[in-house]
């Protein structure tokens, strides 16, 4: 298994849907900005969520959202293209703005818990 940790900002809202088997799964893609020299360049994550944590954190995972995501790296390939793919075990928002557009003074950490439903609410059916 190959683990990665990534931070940036999501690049569209996430989406739900089911696979064959009737397992759920959340999209969304995350952009990642480096330098190389002068130059800007950004690298954009494939990141999928599986199961009931990936239902209840769908609505949370908004375009343009900073977040951190920790997972298992696979790399792909679409269109000749390479594809750089997650299966999140980990994902936390990194500050945002409360609804009436003001900056949010709370900590990150204070955020997710208001937001996310805590680890022990959620029963993946993992035995660890």
């Amino acid at each position: 298994m190959q683990s990665i940790t990534i931070a940036g900002r999501i690049g569209r809202d996430a989406e739900l849907r089911n696979t064959q088997n009737g397992d759920q799964v959340c999209g969304f893609t995350v952009a990642v900005d480096t330098r190389q020299g002068r130059d800007k360049v950004t690298n954009w994550w494939r990141v999928s969520l599986w199961g009931k944590r990936g239902e209840a954190l769908a609505q949370y995972l908004t375009k343009g959202a900073s977040v951190t995501v920790q997972g298992e790296f696979s790399l792909g390939e679409y269109d000749g293209k390479p594809q750089l793919n997650i299966r999140a075990n980990e994902i936390a928002l990194q500050g945002g703005r409360s609804e009436g557009g003001q900056r949010d003074q709370r900590s990150a950490g204070d955020q997710v818990r208001d937001h996310f439903p805590q680890a022990e609410d959620l029963d993946d059916s993992i035995p660890f």
